[in-house]
């Protein structure tokens, strides 16, 4: 039973991690706001550089979907811990570049913190 309700919290991450990256696909303009930079150019070529994002957000979020059907809770939760890399680069990208801490911090560090909790659980229930 634990197992399955930390594995439901999984796919639930999974889920809006595809949510996010299919909003960069069909909106990637509108999703820079949510990253924390400040709007790039609103050129084509510029437009189509930010959809790559969203391709990367849906593989991740289908890996751990993947995982989660086909291997144990401790295999999801080590890769959980291997992709939380992804958030804490957003994170230090969005810092680096002098974007919005809020964003960095209640965005990106907190989905980094989420995946780093739960993968860890899983692991050490798994």
């Amino acid at each position: 039973m634990h197992d399955a309700i930390l594995l439901a919290l999984a796919d639930l991450l999974a889920v809006a991690i595809i949510g996010v990256g299919t909003l960069y696909l069909i909106s990637p303009e509108w999703m820079t706001g949510f990253f924390g930079l400040r709007p790039p150019a609103s050129d084509a070529d510029t437009r189509e550089w930010l959809r790559p994002m969203g391709i990367r957000d849906i593989v991740s979020g289908l890996v751990v979907l993947t995982v989660t059907m086909t291997m144990d809770a401790r295999s999801v939760g080590i890769v959980l811990l291997v992709e939380a890399i992804i958030p804490l680069g957003d994170m230090s990208i969005v810092l680096a570049a002098r974007g919005s801490k809020s964003t960095a911090f209640s965005v990106h560090g907190v989905a980094c913190l989420v995946m780093l909790v739960l993968g860890l659980v899983l692991i050490t229930t798994g």
